[in-house]
C-alpha cells in the first residue's frame, strides 16, 4: 500500500487522462507544489501530526527511487539463487548488475524537482519556526534526503534561501549551536561515570538512557537514508509499554545522581529552546516511544545507551557533512563565520569540541579512549570525524587551520584514534575500530591536504612520539588483514553470482585501513626526515612496508592557480590487471602534439585501457580461457615454424607423386640419432632451439616411416589446429566477445588472424600452394619488414600521382608514336606450338619452313613477314593487322623470328609503350624499328627517343623511386627520434634528460618515481572507480577536468623538483647578494666609526686645549 501511496504522490498525472486539464498541472509539479505550501499552513495552525506526515511523503517520493529498486533487485536474485542453484553458469549469464548512473540520476531529477517546488526552502523555515523535536528531526532527515549524494542545486538554494534574510540565517545556525552546545553539557556531566558504573548497569541492557527531555518530548522519526542517521522509531510503530518506560526513568535517575556537576533538569529543559512545550496530554504517547526505542534497537541487534540529545547529533552532523559536499566552499566558510550575523556560531569548531567531549578528553587521559569509545557511540563519533573531514577537503585552509589551532583537544582526540588500540572495542568489534582509523586518518590527511608549508604537519608530529609508532599501527592492521585472507570461508549460493563491475579494493578492510595509515605516514614523512628515513629502512625489510610501498603511486598535478600539487594515492586493485603487452603497445605508439608531449594521445588511449584492465579481470574468472590467453607468443611461434616447415617439405618434394628413394640405413641411423639427442637435450635444458630439431628429426622420421602425403596432412591439421586455439586467445585477450560486430569488423588484426586461418583451412582442404600465402605473415611479425612495406605505403597518395602522372606522358608518346611512326612498331615474336582440328602440330628441325609456310602466310600477302625477307619496301608498306590465331611461337619452334606489327590500333600502340617502353633501360627506341639516316622522319625518332629516355626513364621512374626512398629515410629518421624521444625526455612533462643534469633529481628518479605515465592512468583509474562524494579535493579537481576533456591538470614542461631546485638556487643567489651587501655596508659602516672617532678625538682634544688655554694666566705686557 505505501508503495502504490508513493507513486501516486511521486507520479499523480498518472491518475487523469493524457488531455485533461489537471494531468498537465501536475506533470509541471502543481501537486507537489501545493503539498510544500500545505506544510508551511500547518505550522501556522498547529497541526504537527499532519505536517508531519507530508514530510514523510515528501521524504518517500525520494527514498523510493532508490530504495524500491534495491528491493526488486534482491528478490530477483533470491529467486534466481533459489530456482537455479545447481546452474552456475547460468546465473553468471543472466546477471546484470545495477546500473549505479541510472539511480544517481532519477535521484537528481527527483531532489531537483522538489527544490524546484519549494522543499529547500520548507526545511529552512522548518529549522528557524522553533517547532517541536518531532517537526526539527523530521526536517533534518528531510533535508538530507534532499541533499543526499551531495546535490549541488539544493546546496545552492539552501545558501541563497540563508542570505537572503540575515534573520532567518542567524536562527538556523543557532539552532545546530544549541543542539551542539546541548550534548556537550550532557557529554561533560556524564564523562565522571567510571567504568564500575557500566559493569553495574549492565543488568540494565533493555532500559534507555535519556534526560527529561524525553519525558517531555516525543520521538517522532523515519527511517533516514544510511545507517548513519538516527535510529528513532515512528509514531505508527510504537506501543504502550507504562512500565518499562517507568524503570527506565528510575535508571536514568540513579545515573545521575552520580554526577557531581550535573546541573538541575529544570536548567536542562530552559536551555531547550528550541523546542516547544507540549500539551498535557502527551506523557502518555512519550513513554510508548521510549519503549518503542528499546524494542526498535533490540531488533537491529543495538543496545542504545545514548539519550536523544546525542543521538540527534547523528542526523545534524550528517545533514552538515552534506551541506559541504563535493567540497562546497561557499558552505564551507559559511559554517565557520557568518560575517552578516550579530552573533557568530562556528559550527566547525563545535563539532570539533562535541568530538573532544564524546571522545572523553577532558580528562586527559588520551590513552583511555576504550572507556569512553563502545559500540553505542562509535557511529556517532564516525560521523563527526566525517563531517570534519568534509569541512577541510577542497582544501578550506582556513577550516584546516580551525581544526588544527584550537584550543581544545580535537587534534590530539584524533591524533589518539589512530595511535591507540581503543581496548574493550578491540576485542569485541575490530571492525569498527578499523572504521574509525580509518575516518580519524582521512581526517588527518584532509587537514593536510593542498598544503605548501608544514604547519599543520608539524601540528600532528608533535603528539606522534616516537615517530615509528604510525608504521607499527599499519603493520599491525596489515597482520590483522593476512589473518583474515587466512581464514576459512563457507561458499554459499548468495555468492555465486560475481559482481564483476565492483570496486576489489574493499575485499580486505584491514589491508585498506592499513593502507591509508601508510599514506599518512608518507605524508608526514615530507616533514620529518627521522620518519622519512625509517621508512625507507623498515621498506626493505618488513613484509607489510613492502606492500604498502608497492600499491602506492605517486603523482603531480597543475592546480588551478598554476602550481603544483603532488598526489599520494593507494593504486586500485583493477589496475594489476593491465598487461605487460598493452604497456609496451601504448608506450611506443603515442605520438607527440605541438608542445612535445605525448599526454593528449595517452589520454585519448586511456578508455581502451580502462577496458582492457575490467576485461582482463572478467578473464581471469575464466582459468582455461586465461591459460590459453597467457600463451599466445607461443602459439604464434608455433604456427609460423609449421608454416615454413610444411613450405619446405612442399618445395623440396612436390609433386608428390613421383615417390621417394628409400632411406639407407646410415641415414635412418642419423635421423634416430639426432632425434634422441633433441630429446635428452629439451629434458635436460629446454630451449627453443632443441624444440625446432626435434619436430625437423620427427617429420623426417614421419616421411620416410608414413609417407610424405600423411606426413603433410597431419602438419597441415596441427596448424589449422595451433592457429584456432591461437584465434581463441587473441579473442580473449581482447575482449573480442565483449565487443560489437562492428568494432570486430574493423579489427585489423582480428580480420588478418581469421583469413591466416582460413588459408590454412584451404591449404589442409584445397591445395597444398595456400601455404605459401603463410610466409608473407613474417612480414606482420617483423617491424624491419613492416617499415619496408610502410615505405610505399605510408605516402601512397604521392607514389599513386607519380605513377599517374607516368602513365600521361607515356599516352601523350603513344599518341605521337600512333600518328607519325606507326610503321616502326615492328616486335619481334616467336609462335608458340598450336594445335589446329584437334591436332598438335610437331616442329623439328626438318619440317620448320614447312611450318612457317604452312601456318603464316607470305610475306607477299602483306600480312607477316620474316626476320630475313622483310625488305624496306615491304616494311614500309601496310601489313595487315596481326591474325588472332597467330601466337608466339617458342624457341623450339622455329628459328627464324617473326616481325608483328604492335601500333596498328590507339590501344595496341599504348599498350606496347607501356610495356617495352618501361622495361628497357633505353626506353621505347630500344624495341623499335631501327630507322635509316635517310630517311625522312629520321631526326624525328630522335627526338622521340631521347625525349622518351628523358622524360621517362630518367625523370618520371626516378620521381616515383624518389618518394618510396625519401619514405624511407623519413621512416628511418622518424624512428631514431622516436627512439631519442623514448629514452631521454620525460613522457608525461616532455623536459630532456639534459635538464636533469647537475641537479638532486636523477633523469630516471623522475620518470620512475615523479613522472611515471602509468601512475598517471592507475590515478584516472582510481577517480573512475571511487565513489564521487568520497574524493578528496585534488580527485575531485582532476576528475572535473577530466569530464571537460581539459589537460591542464597535467605538468607540461615542468616539475616540482626542478621548481624547487630553481627556487633555491634563486634563493642563494638572493642571499649572496644581500651578504655582500651587508659586507659592504658593514665596511661602510665601520669606515664612518673609525672617521666619527678620530673626529671625535680631534674635537675632545681642541676642547682639551681650550680649556687649558683658559686657565693660563694673562702673559704681562712688556715694559719700556
Amino acid at each position: 500500500m505505501t508503495l502504490y501511496t508513493n507513486n501516486s504522490i511521486r507520479a499523480p498525472a498518472a491518475l487523469f487522462p493524457e488531455k485533461n486539464e489537471c494531468r498537465l498541472k501536475f506533470l509541471h509539479g502543481a501537486f507537489v507544489h501545493k503539498l510544500i505550501q500545505h506544510a508551511k499552513y500547518l505550522l501556522t495552525q498547529t497541526d504537527e501530526n499532519l505536517c508531519l506526515r507530508i514530510m514523510h511523503s515528501l521524504k518517500s517520493m525520494v527514498k523510493s527511487n532508490t530504495e524500491f529498486e534495491t528491493i526488486g533487485q534482491s528478490l530477483r536474485l533470491k529467486l534466481l539463487r533459489r530456482y537455479f542453484s545447481d546452474d552456475t553458469q547460468y546465473l553468471k549469464s543472466i546477471h546484470q548488475a545495477v546500473k549505479d548512473e541510472d539511480a544517481i540520476e532519477r535521484l537528481r531529477l527527483t531532489q531537483n524537482e522538489l527544490n524546484k517546488q519549494g522543499a529547500s526552502d520548507l526545511v529552512v523555515e522548518l529549522f528557524i519556526s522553533h517547532s517541536s523535536i518531532n517537526i526539527l528531526e523530521e526536517s533534518i532527515h528531510l533535508a538530507i534526503a534532499l541533499l543526499e549524494g551531495g546535490n549541488t542545486e539544493v546546496q545552492k538554494s539552501i545558501f541563497r534561501r540563508l542570505n537572503e534574510c540575515e534573520i532567518a540565517s542567524e536562527k538556523f545556525f543557532q539552532v545546530f549551536y544549541d543542539k551542539m552546545y546541548t550534548a556537550q553539557k550532557i557529554l561533560k556531566s556524564m564523562s565522571s561515570i567510571t567504568n564500575d558504573t557500566h559493569i553495574e548497569n549492565d543488568d540494565y541492557d533493555d532500559g534507555v538512557f535519556t534526560s527529561r527531555l524525553d519525558l517531555i518530548s516525543p520521538n517522532i522519526s523515519s527511517t533516514t537514508n544510511d545507517n548513519r542517521s538516527s535510529a528513532i522509531p515512528t509514531t505508527e510503530e510504537k506501543t504502550t509499554l507504562n512500565s518499562s518506560a517507568n524503570s527506565s526513568l528510575k535508571l536514568q535517575q540513579n545515573v545521575h545522581s552520580n554526577i557531581n556537576e550535573m546541573e538541575p533538569l529544570q536548567a536542562l529543559e530552559a536551555r531547550t529552546t528550541t523546542h516547544q512545550t507540549p500539551s498535557q496530554s502527551e506523557p502518555k504517547r512519550n513513554s510508548i516511544h521510549e519503549i518503542m526505542d528499546v524494542l526498535d534497537f533490540q531488533s537491529q541487534h543495538r543496545r542504545p545507551k545514548l539519550v536523544f540529545e546525542l543521538r540527534i547529533m547523528q542526523p545534524i552532523l550528517r545533514f552538515l557533512q552534506l551541506l559541504c559536499e563535493n567540497h562546497n566552499p561557499e558552505f564551507q566558510n559559511y559554517l565557520r563565520l557568518q560575517t552578516k550575523h550579530k552573533t557568530n556560531y562556528n559550527l566547525v569548531c563545535e563539532t570539533l569540541k562535541f568530538l573532544d567531549s564524546i571522545c572523553g578528553s577532558q580528562t586527559g587521559l588520551l590513552g583511555l579512549l576504550g572507556n569512553y569509545i563502545n559500540e553505542d557511540n562509535v557511529d556517532l563519533i564516525n560521523q563527526a570525524l566525517i563531517t570534519l573531514t568534509e569541512y577541510c577537503q577542497g582544501p578550506c585552509r582556513d577550516n584546516q587551520d580551525s581544526i588544527v589551532n584550537h584550543e581544545s583537544n580535537g587534534i590530539d582526540i584524533i591524533i589518539a584514534i589512530v595511535l591507540n588500540d581503543i581496548t574493550p572495542l578491540n576485542q569485541k568489534n575490530y571492525d569498527l575500530v578499523l572504521e574509525l582509523k580509518d575516518n580519524a586518518s582521512k581526517l588527518l590527511l584532509a587537514v593536510m591536504e593542498s598544503r605548501d608549508d608544514s604547519t599543520n604537519a608539524e601540528r600532528i608530529l608533535r603528539n606522534i612520539t616516537p615517530v615509528s609508532q604510525l608504521l607499527d599501527v599499519g603493520c599491525q592492521i596489515y597482520a590483522r588483514g593476512k589473518e583474515q585472507d587466512t581464514e576459512p570461508k563457507e561458499d554459499t549460493n548468495d555468492e555465486i553470482i560475481h559482481d564483476e563491475e565492483s570496486n576489489d579494493d574493499t575485499s580486505n578492510v584491514a589491508k585498506t585501513v592499513g593502507h591509508n595509515m601508510y599514506i599518512l605516514t608518507y605524508q608526514l614523512a615530507r616533514h620529518n626526515r627521522e620518519l622519512e628515513m625509517l621508512m625507507k629502512q623498515r621498506t626493505l625489510d618488513d613484509e607489510a612496508l613492502s606492500y604498502y610501498h608497492k600499491h602506492t603511486a605517486e603523482i603531480e598535478i597543475i592546480r588551478q592557480d598554476r602550481s603544483i600539487e603532488p598526489i599520494v594515492f593507494p593504486v586500485p586493485q583493477l589496475c594489476e590487471f593491465l598487461t605487460n603487452e598493452k604497456k609496451q603497445k601504448v608506450f611506443l605508439t603515442c605520438e607527440q602534439d605541438e608542445q612535445g608531449s605525448k599526454v593528449k594521445d595517452f589520454f585519448e588511449k586511456f578508455s581502451e585501457i580502462f577496458e582492457e584492465m575490467k576485461w582482463q579481470r572478467k578473464l581471469r574468472h575464466q582459468p582455461t580461457l586465461y591459460w590459453f590467453s597467457s600463451q599466445m607468443s607461443l602459439w604464434s611461434d608455433i604456427s609460423f615454424n609449421f608454416a615454413v616447415l610444411i613450405n619446405i617439405l612442399v618445395a623440396v618434394f612436390y609433386p608428390f607423386n613421383k615417390g621417394l628413394k628409400d632411406l639407407d640405413s646410415r641415414s635412418s641411423a642419423a635421423i634416430w640419432s639426432g632425434l634422441l639427442m633433441t630429446l635428452i637435450t629439451i629434458l635436460i635444458k629446454p630451449n627453443a632451439t632443441s624444440m625446432r630439431m626435434l619436430f625437423v628429426a620427427g617429420i623426417l622420421r614421419s616421411i620416410y616411416s608414413v609417407g610424405l602425403g600423411p606426413t603433410l596432412w597431419l602438419m597441415g591439421a596441427i596448424q589449422v589446429l595451433n592457429k584456432g586455439i591461437f584465434l581463441v586467445s587473441f579473442m580473449g585477450n581482447n575482449g573480442t566477445f565483449s565487443k560489437s560486430r562492428y568494432e570486430n569488423l574493423t579489427n585489423f588484426q582480428l580480420v588478418y588472424h581469421v583469413g591466416y586461418l582460413l588459408l590454412c583451412v584451404l591449404g589442409l582442404c584445397l591445395h597444398e600452394f595456400f601455404y605459401s600465402l603463410l610466409l608473407l605473415d613474417v612480414v606482420y611479425r617483423e617491424d624491419t619488414l613492416w617499415n619496408v612495406i610502410q615505405c610505399v605505403v605510408r605516402n601512397a597518395k604521392s607514389v599513386i600521382l607519380t605513377a599517374v602522372f607516368a602513365v600521361i606522358i607515356i599516352y601523350l608518346f603513344a599518341i605521337c608514336g600512333y600518328l607519325f611512326i606507326q610503321d616502326d612498331f615492328l616486335m619481334e615474336v616467336n609462335i608458340k606450338a598450336m594445335s589446329i582440328d584437334n591436332q598438335i602440330l610437331n616442329v623439328t628441325s626438318n619440317n620448320k619452313t614447312n611450318l612457317l609456310t604452312t601456318i603464316i602466310p607470305a610475306a607477299n600477302d602483306n600480312e607477316y613477314c620474316t626476320k630475313d625477307n622483310c625488305t624496306n619496301d615491304k616494311t614500309t608498306g601496310h601489313m595487315s593487322p596481326v591474325s588472332q590465331t597467330s601466337n608466339v611461337l617458342s624457341e623450339e619452334g622455329a628459328d627464324n623470328e617473326l616481325l608483328e606489327r604492335a601500333c596498328d590500333t590507339l590501344f595496341m600502340c599504348i599498350v606496347t609503350t607501356l610495356n617495352k617502353g618501361l622495361r628497357n633501360g633505353g626506353g621505347i627506341g630500344d624495341v623499335l624499328r631501327q630507322p635509316s639516316s635517310r630517311e625522312p622522319l629520321y631526326f624525328f625518332r630522335v627526338i622521340y627517343d631521347m625525349m622518351f629516355f628523358f622524360i621517362v626513364i630518367i625523370i618520371t621512374l626516378n620521381l616515383i623511386f624518389g618518394v618510396i626512398i625519401d619514405n624511407f629515410a623519413d621512416l628511418r629518421t622518424e624512428k631514431q627520434r622516436n627512439d631519442e624521444i623514448l629514452r631521454n625526455t620525460c613522457f608525461i612533462c616532455a623536459l630532456d634528460r639534459k635538464s636533469f643534469d647537475n641537479k638532486h633529481v636523477t633523469f630516471e628518479d623522475h620518470i620512475r618515481k615523479v613522472h611515471n605515465m602509468w601512475n598517471y592512468v592507475y590515478f584516472m583509474v582510481l577517480i573512475h572507480v571511487k565513489d564521487p562524494t568520497e574524493y578528496t579535493g585534488p580527485e575531485s579537481y582532476v576528475h572535473e577536468m577530466i569530464e571537460q576533456r581539459n589537460l591542464d591538470w597535467f605538468p607540461r614542461m615542468r616539475t616540482s623538483s626542478l621548481d624547487t631546485q630553481e627556487d633555491k638556487n634563486k634563493e642563494d643567489q638572493d642571499n649572496r647578494i644581500l651578504k655582500i651587501q651587508m659586507e659592504n655596508a658593514n665596511d661602510a659602516i665601520k669606515t664612518l666609526t673609525m672617521e666619527l672617532n678620530e673626529l671625535q678625538k680631534l674635537v675632545t682634544e681642541s676642547r682639551t686645549q681650550k680649556h687649558r688655554m683658559n686657565f693660563l694666566p694673562n702673559a704681562p705686557l712688556p715694559t719700556s
